[in-house]
């Protein structure tokens, strides 16, 4: 290869002012290398013959020094949204869904379901998530399997039967006959959804005293519950306190019912409960006063004084001029009455400090049984003014004095209760709580 000669004074001299650079990425002037001129001489065996392509240097560079011209881009930069790795397959959502009820166990059929669907989505779209549906397939069916067991032996219905139970008992009262609590809202007055019990010896707002169940498959409405209250609250309370004279004044007869909510769910239950008439005052203390709290000499002298009690209470609403006829009748219940109750104090066995008090009260309740009688014949003649004589004479030995020695003979209460008019017909400013479900 000849070395062309090096310029001389002949040739022209180059363009005065700086001239562009050269555009790199440019194709070469025709008849030129692309390689630039080439080198002044020949290279060694293996060398590229020519200048080095990218800029490379010209003659040795001290070590830390740039090499000349920039080095160009030599490979080809990855483009916008594309990105040079493998995206991961995406989950299957009904593989998923199917797992989560097999988990729950709440529609079984619907997992099952959702777990074959997903089994053929994942095998034609390459998604992952086989191993979830397969799982909740598994689970679904299970599940399914054990709802045909408990349809097929009726556990259902007895599950149901055993909820609605739970509901009307735990959320009905949740304190039975002889426990005291407290209200929510330290009232025994409106709706009450819940009570805490708590130890009778310490203040509290309701002894509990009795139950009873109301029928039917209607709710009867919530003055039918007050008027059923009214009628078996008040025998309750004489069975649950015995001695009626140890009641205090300011403690009265209240309820809590069954609400038209509560009665679907199969709530029957009214609770018979004292409470003290003021709203802001409580009770202490337990006011039980029965065979299980009394000797037996306190429990025969009470269970007759009681049942007497009891019949007075039955007479008739309307004056003897109006109902002479029922005021007959009554008068004979009162004269029988009188009699069995003589007969069952003379035939206890009472203890020495009682025996002359006892036997004083025999002797006054013979006397007004005789006035009764005579009641009841004037009555059969339409006697009205002979009628209201021994009437009078009849109740001056109810609770007399005889009455009161006797009970100090025996240890109970002896001081005289003042009773309200209304007693006859359920008695007391009854207010009814009602329970809401």
């Amino acid at each position: 290869m000849s070395i062309p000669p090096p310029p001389g004074p002949h040739q022209p001299a180059p363009a005065q002012g700086p001239s562009p650079a050269p555009d790199p990425y440019a194709p070469p002037p025709q008849g030129q290398s692309p390689y630039g001129p080439p080198a002044l001489g020949p290279q060694p065996y293996g060398q590229p013959q020519g200048p080095q392509p990218y800029g490379q240097p010209q003659g040795p560079q001290s070590y830390g020094q740039p090499y000349g011209q920039p080095y160009g881009p030599p490979y080809q930069t990855w483009g916008q949204g594309y990105s040079p790795y493998a995206r991961p397959s995406s989950v299957n959502g009904l593989a998923i869904a199917s797992l989560v009820l097999g988990v729950l166990c709440c529609f079984p059929g619907v997992g099952l379901l959702l777990g074959v669907i997903a089994l053929v989505q994942i095998r034609k779209k390459g998604q992952s998530g086989k191993a979830l549906a397969i799982t909740g397939s598994i689970l679904s069916s299970l599940g399914l399997a054990l709802w045909v067991l408990v349809l097929a032996t009726g556990g259902l219905s007895d599950a149901w039967e055993g909820f609605k139970k739970g509901a009307t008992e735990g959320t009905a009262f949740s304190v039975v006959k002889g426990q005291c609590f407290v209200a929510p809202g330290e009232s025994l007055e409106g709706l009450t959804y819940d009570v805490k019990e708590v130890p009778c010896a310490g203040e509290h707002e309701g002894e509990v005293f009795g139950a009873f169940r109301m029928t039917g498959s209607t709710f009867p409405g919530d003055s039918a519950v007050s008027d059923a209250a009214d009628a078996k609250c008040y025998p309750l309370r004489d069975a649950y306190v015995m001695d009626t004279w140890a009641l205090p004044e300011d403690v009265d007869v209240y309820y809590f019912g069954p609400t038209r909510q509560s009665w679907r769910l199969g709530d029957r239950e009214v609770t018979c409960i004292f409470g003290n008439t003021d709203e802001k005052a409580t009770l202490t203390g337990s006011l039980r006063a029965d065979e299980s709290t009394l000797d037996a000499d306190q429990v025969a002298l009470l269970k007759s004084l009681n049942a007497m009690d009891t019949v007075l209470w039955e007479e008739p609403e309307e004056y003897p001029e109006d109902d002479l006829p029922g005021y007959q009748d009554w008068s004979r219940d009162v004269h029988g009455t009188l009699d069995r109750q003589i007969g069952a104090l003379r035939a206890h066995s009472w203890p020495a400090k009682a025996d002359k008090p006892v036997a004083a009260l025999v002797k006054d309740l013979e006397k007004a049984r005789a006035e009764w009688a005579k009641a009841v014949t004037a009555a059969e003649n339409d006697d009205i003014d002979t009628f209201y004589t021994h009437y009078d004479k009849g109740y001056a030995y109810v609770d007399g004095s005889s009455t009161v020695t006797a009970r100090k003979a025996l240890g109970l209460a002896t001081k005289r209760p003042t009773y309200d008019e209304d007693y006859g017909d359920g008695g007391g400013d009854s207010t009814g709580g009602e329970l809401d479900v």
